[in-house]
Parts: structure tokens; C-alpha cells; sequence
């Protein structure tokens, strides 16, 4: 089990890049558009700055919902390598056959 604060943290950048995501496409795409003036770009750079670090997508950690773990994690079921092969183990898992030899 992961260590609740790394989860919790982990909840709130989630939060935080819900909040900011339209504010940062809108500053995002007035930098890319070559067509408007370098000072309002320099403007939208220096306030995409400012807005807080955890606000970006790139800062969320995938973790597994079973356990949290942040490694071996599959997007598609949203659990770890660990936690898929213990409940397929017991048979939890619809249409997943764990074989042992």
C-alpha cells in the first residue's frame, strides 16, 4: 500500500489541472500563434508561469486505484501488475484467467 500522503497529493494536483486546464489552453494557444505580436505572446508566456506548478497534466502521477502503487500500472483497468494478479487469483477479474504451473 502506497503511503496516503503520496495519494492524497496526488488528488489534489488532480484538482488543480481540472481547474486550470481551460486557462492554460487559452495562454497555451495565444504563445503558438505566430500571427499576434511577440509582446502579447511574451505576456500569455509570463502568465502561464504564474499559474501553479501542479496545474499541469504532465504533473499527475498514474497510481493504481486498488493499492495506489505509482509502478507496473495499467491504464486500461486502472490497477498495478500486483493488484491485477491477485484479484485475477481469486477470480474477481471478468474474463481473466491466471495460469500457474
Amino acid at each position: 500500500m502506497a503511503k496516503v500522503s503520496a495519494i492524497e497529493n496526488n488528488e489534489k494536483r488532480k484538482k488543480l489541472v481540472k481547474k486550470y486546464a481551460s486557462k492554460r489552453a487559452e495562454l497555451k494557444a495565444i504563445i503558438k500563434d505566430r500571427n499576434l505580436p511577440i509582446e502579447e505572446r511574451f505576456k500569455a508566456q509570463l502568465a502561464l508561469a504564474e499559474l501553479p506548478r501542479n496545474g499541469a497534466k504532465i504533473r499527475v502521477r498514474n497510481r493504481c486505484g486498488v493499492s495506489g502503487r505509482p509502478r507496473g500500472h495499467y491504464r486500461k483497468l486502472n490497477m498495478s501488475r500486483i493488484a491485477l494478479r491477485e484479484l485475477g487469483s481469486q477470480g474477481l477479474i471478468p474474463g481473466l484467467v491466471k495460469s500457474s504451473w
